[in-house]
């Protein structure tokens, strides 16, 4: 994007939708922790996508021209790593521990992304990424052992920590493999395909019970605003400044997670989860701050 073409939006806008998408990706593990436990992961994941695709069609069809038979395959495979899995993991997790706990793991994600792409494609990781690996990885000990937050937190962790693992491998096999083809229309089309992958798991263990309103209200949020309306905002944002710097709302969504699950659920945020945030963000910081 030209510096041109930033220029013709005005200067507080991208700070705004910036804060903004923070704000509605950190709700998600608000809205994850309130249904999770009546819907179950896959049932809410299905409830979750479904609803994104729907919103993000438009995209697909537009774009629908330049998909062929092995980009659709292919498609299929990173919607199952990118999308299908880091969700059910993160709803799975939601079930067992507070909202911060997936949001803080969640941040790994950039950190993934350059440990896969350093694994299978050689790409120089150099000493500071490598020192925010570390410093993540010590991150998520440090949280895994916060007793103080619930008895499931370590298998949550471990859960945010494998969804946030597919995230960095999923980046890196749509950078190989689908090379040209438009951000937008990737997620629409990686979210259609994990929708259909999901749905035998969703309707096998669909809930038998009745589903109270609160659920179903936060199910419905959780796919129109925080998948289907927040990749509209974020596909804006790379689209007016880059994917690198539309990347820095990784650094806002635990805090707003934290502060969602502190005002609606009074979930606090312990030492240790700060502490484990703020080796994980550090983490983040020197990965984004050498690839600048």
């Amino acid at each position: 994007m030209t510096k041109d073409s930033e220029n013709t939006v005005p200067p507080w806008l991208t700070p705004l939708e910036l804060a903004l998408l923070g704000a509605i990706w950190g709700a998600s593990f608000l809205f994850m922790r309130i249904a999770a436990t009546d819907f179950g992961p896959f049932a809410l994941v299905e409830v979750r996508l479904a609803l994104g695709a729907l919103i993000l069609t438009p995209f697909l069809w537009r774009e629908r021209a330049i998909f062929t038979r092995k980009s659709i395959v292919r498609l299929a495979g990173i919607g199952l790593i990118n999308s299908a899995f880091p969700f059910v993991f993160f709803a799975w997790g939601a079930e067992r521990a507070p909202a911060g706990i997936g949001a803080i793991t969640n941040a790994m994600t950039v950190i993934f992304a350059a440990l896969v792409a350093f694994l299978l494609y050689r790409e120089p990781i150099g000493r500071l990424r490598l020192i925010g690996l570390v410093a993540g990885f010590i991150g998520v000990v440090v949280l895994a052992s916060d007793r103080a937050s619930g008895k499931g937190v370590w298998s949550a962790a471990l859960a945010g920590t494998t969804a946030a693992a597919c995230y960095g491998l999923g980046v890196n096999l749509v950078r190989r493999y689908l090379a040209g083809v438009t951000a937008s229309a990737i997620a629409a089309a990686t979210l259609l395909a994990a929708t259909l992958l999901i749905l035998p798991f969703a309707i096998a263990t669909w809930p038998s019970n009745p589903l109270p309103a609160r659920a179903w209200l936060s199910a419905i949020l959780l796919g129109f605003m925080c998948t289907g309306v927040a990749f509209v905002i974020y596909y804006r944002l790379i689209n007016r400044i880059g994917a690198s710097r539309a990347a820095t709302v990784t650094y806002l969504i635990p805090l707003f997670s934290v502060f969602w699950a502190r005002a609606i659920l009074g979930e606090d945020l312990t030492v240790r989860m700060a502490v484990a945030g703020s080796c994980i963000l550090g983490g983040v910081a020197l990965s984004q701050w050498q690839r600048r």
